[in-house]
Parts: structure tokens; sequence; C-alpha cells
């Protein structure tokens, strides 16, 4: 069964805004550690911000003042909002979140990614 599934992606001008969600079911809840990373044609993932348990956030250079990461711990939901979209964030952008198992270690559970196109 989908455990973690992205929406909220999409084809956006450059400077124009967007709010990814990330819903957790199951054993799955975002308010363990989760993150948000993205994978461009041609490129390796990389990571755009992951936040704690504590809520210890750590963004991607390139986002940073642009990007804020959120969750709805009763909703079992992240988000994403990202504003003043370029061209160079075109990407699936993917969610991770963890999945805490009892006498196990955690472990980490990926959503099918949703597309992020910036372009005029």
């Amino acid at each position: 069964q989908v455990q973690v599934e992205e929406s909220g992606g999409g084809l956006v001008q450059p400077g124009g805004s967007l709010r990814l969600s990330c819903v957790a079911s199951g054993r799955v809840s975002v308010a363990n550690s989760m993150g948000w990373y993205r994978q461009a044609p041609g490129k390796e993932r990389e990571m755009v911000v992951e936040i704690t348990s504590g809520g210890v956030t750590n963004y991607r250079e390139s986002v940073k003042g642009r990007f804020t990461i959120s969750r709805d711990n009763a909703k079992n939901t992240g988000y994403l909002q990202m504003n003043s979209l370029k061209p160079e964030d075109t990407a699936v952008y993917y969610c991770r979140c963890t999945k805490i198992q009892l006498g196990r270690p955690p472990v980490n559970v990926w959503g099918q990614g949703t597309q992020v196109t910036v372009a005029s």
C-alpha cells in the first residue's frame, strides 16, 4: 500500500509559487524525521530540506529564503512551500518520511514523486 504520497506539483512561471503536500499513512509519520528531495533530468537526487523530529531544519543553500518546510502532525501531512521559483528548481520532488518499527531500526519511506516545472 502507498505509505507516502506527494501532490501539488505542476507547471509554474519563474517567480511563481507552489505548495507540495506529502501525506503519510500506516506506521509512517511526518512527526519523525522527514525531508524533501529533488532530482532533475540527468542529475543525482539532492536534498532540498530536512527536518528532525524536534523541528530542526536544514535547507539546501540555493533554496534558503524561498522554500519553507512545515507539517501538520494531526493530519500526518508535510508541506513544502516554494516561492520565487526559478527554472533551475525544475525537478521531480520526493518526500521522505520515517517509519518507526518497535525493536528495529527506523526505515526511510519514499513517495513516488511529483513533477515541478518552472518555465515561461
